[in-house]
């Protein structure tokens, strides 16, 4: 029992933990998954998109639902796995036989190896690709106009360069009453109105032309300058039938290809990242020299003032203000000294045309170094995130096996409680740390570990309390669980 081979308690924790995992994951998904539809349903319906389109969506949109999801599954199954362990005395049998906190909760940290394994590859390949995909496809959904719907009573201007009013329609034979038809196709100084007692819609062949037959109407229009007169003409004229013929081409949902178009850092697999992270601060390493050697050339600052290559481009600041940067005129003033006053001018108007010119290109050297390395460290943020939230699965182990021994009686309720408690904490951390990070004012990786580091540090001290066989929890938190236990019950 004092060796760390799997036995029969190891085998009823591990029973124990996957029906609260799989069950709260699918509780979780499914609350994420409403959550979703409310938000974006309103954008989906009303556009006759294929069915299969909006389900695809969907299935992308499950991505990142999973990345909420399972921390919090674990977090909870790890909680309720223990918890039922201390009510059920196990714990306390394991004990008397010897075993010590690590013995008997080590297949549980095997589990969330697993886990962690599972969703480092989840985040690295599927997450991007999915985000990637789903981006596309949202885009092709906006670029979609709703179908063709007339309305009685109100004007209809989804057709480009028309204007339709109806008195009525039968939705079953499209037979329309009392129509008004502006025309703008050649513009609204040439606008032609017509005007019809009936007419019935007709669906052009492919679907991508509507086809209103007028019966019994009148067309309005006039003509420029007609037949070179310079007088313009009024028409009108009456007709039995008239065919219009309407594109709706833009109504069709067209798919692009799921597989191209520029990538972010959050449709962009973790190995593409480094490569281009490496990329970023070479060409921002390579500029930075290319500017030191552009000032030290021209010798525009003095030289106990110059600093190492690398901080150039923070250091540079094109102020002729600054009283530590002499032009070079003064520093050798000999160099004019037997010009006349017309060769100073024009060479001093020269010069400062230089200036400005060199100025102006060492700013935009400047940006362009500050724009790499800022574009470097955003990227840098999302590899950091995508390892720091697939090694909270591991995390939310550890912590969740001795705080599950202090919950005991606590049961379904207290154990939720908690887990929302700390997977909150850990998700604000983790948000707040990437903002931070974005904005240049932390490292990527202190902003986007800092969650994991304070996370794992209480765990490791519930750990070490339970394992000494301290009280897991300080009187503070042990009157927070009874408090939540007493009302759960």
């Amino acid at each position: 029992m004092k060796s760390f081979r799997l036995t029969h308690f190891h085998r009823m924790i591990l029973r124990m933990l996957p029906g609260p995992m799989l069950g709260w994951l699918g509780v979780l998904m499914f609350l994420l998954l409403m959550q979703f539809l409310i938000k974006y349903l309103p954008d989906l319906v009303g556009k006759g998109l294929p069915f299969f389109a909006i389900v695809e969506l969907v299935m992308y949109s499950l991505a990142y639902m999973v990345v909420l999801a399972v921390p919090m599954a674990v977090l909870i199954a790890s909680l309720m796995t223990f918890s039922r362990l201390a009510e059920s005395r196990a714990y306390v049998v394991m004990k008397g036989a010897g075993a010590s906190f690590p013995q008997i909760v080590w297949p549980v940290l095997i589990v969330g190896v697993i886990v962690t394994a599972f969703m480092f590859r989840f985040n690295n390949v599927l997450l991007p690709e999915s985000n990637f995909r789903a981006r596309n496809l949202w885009t092709d959904i906006r670029q979609k106009k709703p179908g063709f719907e007339l309305q009685p009573g109100i004007f209809y201007q989804g057709v480009s360069r028309y204007s339709i009013l109806v008195k009525s329609i039968d939705q079953d034979t499209g037979i329309v009453e009392d129509v008004t038809i502006y025309d703008y196709s050649e513009g609204s100084r040439k606008r032609v109105d017509i005007k019809a007692s009936s007419g019935h819609i007709e669906t052009g062949p492919g679907g991508s032309t509507i086809n209103i037959v007028l019966e019994d109407g009148e067309l309005h229009r006039r003509s420029d300058n007609y037949e070179g007169s310079g007088v313009d003409r009024y028409e009108r004229l009456t007709f039995a039938r008239h065919r219009l013929s309407l594109d709706i081409s833009d109504f069709i949902f067209e798919r692009s290809n799921p597989t191209q178009g520029r990538r972010s850092d959050r449709t962009m697999r973790t190995t593409e990242m480094v490569h281009l992270v490496d990329s970023l601060r070479q060409n921002a390493t390579r500029k930075s020299e290319e500017l030191y050697d552009m000032v030290s050339d021209l010798a525009l600052y003095r030289t106990e003032n110059r600093t190492d290559r690398s901080s150039v481009e923070t250091e540079f600041r094109a102020d002729s203000s600054d009283s530590s940067r002499v032009p070079a005129v003064t520093l050798y003033p000999h160099i004019l000294a037997d010009a006349g006053p017309a060769m100073v001018e024009a060479s001093l108007f020269r010069a400062a045309q230089n200036g400005r010119a060199i100025k102006s290109k060492a700013e935009n050297s400047g940006r362009i170094v500050r724009s790499q390395l800022e574009r470097a460290d955003r990227f840098s943020v999302e590899i950091q995130k995508k390892y720091s939230i697939a090694l909270a699965c591991f995390v939310f182990m550890l912590i969740g096996a001795p705080l599950g021994l202090a919950i005991r009686r606590g049961g379904l309720g207290t154990a939720a409680v908690l887990a929302v408690g700390i997977f909150l904490f850990h998700w604000v951390a983790l948000v707040q740390g990437e903002k931070l990070a974005d904005r240049g004012l932390l490292e990527p990786w202190v902003g986007m570990w800092m969650a994991n580091i304070v996370t794992l540090l209480i765990a490791l001290y519930f750990t070490i309390r339970v394992s000494t066989d301290a009280s897991a929890t300080g009187p503070v938190l042990r009157n927070f669980i009874s408090r939540v236990s007493g009302r759960s019950s």
